[in-house]
């Protein structure tokens, strides 16, 4: 029981923690980068006002079925993105997730390390047996990072997307509460060798 208060929203390098009134500055900044514009919403990529920003800002609450965090660098305690899970199905038992992550920080394996951290909660805290997601074709980093958790390509919505001047698929992506518990079990013996 000790590694789940040690674990408890906790990563390598990130902390999954609620965001204060004082972060934002800075998830609005975050927000508006051109790439997570392009890269991590399907509308099309105008800019949201602040009041939009914080608008959705104020709304975040523990008490609503969706779970949104601020991902935090461990060793600053810098905002520096935000994921969530969201639209769960009690009665199938999924959900999906989402995240985001500022630009300066991209390549860095911190957005690994983040959903990583969030599927920990979800498996440990949620009685939830899919996690789903949604990747665009083109963003080869996200998919990558996706693979790393643990994540499977199911299908493709095929010229699903509008970006760059022409049509993209939408790639889908899932993760069964049994597939994360079998690479639990496989890290945890590589350890112990270690």
């Amino acid at each position: 029981m000790e590694n789940y208060f040690k674990e408890f929203l906790t990563g390598q390098a990130i902390t999954l923690k609620q965001m204060a009134s004082s972060d934002l500055e800075t998830f609005v900044k975050i927000e508006s980068e051109h790439k997570t514009l392009l890269l991590a919403n399907d509308d099309i990529p105008f800019p949201n006002t602040f009041e939009d920003h914080s608008s959705f800002f104020q709304s975040i609450s523990g008490k609503k079925e969706e779970f949104f965090f601020g991902i935090f660098e461990k060793s600053s305690n810098e905002l520096i993105g935000s994921c969530g899970v969201y639209g769960i199905n009690w009665k199938n038992s999924t959900c999906f997730v989402g995240i985001s992550i500022g630009e300066q920080w991209h390549g860095k394996g911190l957005g690994t390390d983040a959903m990583n951290t969030l599927i920990h909660f979800i498996f440990n805290y949620i009685s939830i047996n899919k996690i789903k997601l949604q990747v665009f074709s083109f963003n080869k980093g996200a998919i990558r990072s996706y693979e790393k958790c643990g994540f499977t390509q199911e299908g493709s919505l095929r010229n699903e997307l509008f970006r760059f001047g022409q049509f993209h698929d939408v790639l889908l992506f899932g993760l069964l509460r049994e597939e994360w518990t079998q690479l639990e079990k496989q890290s945890s013996i590589g350890l112990e060798v270690l």
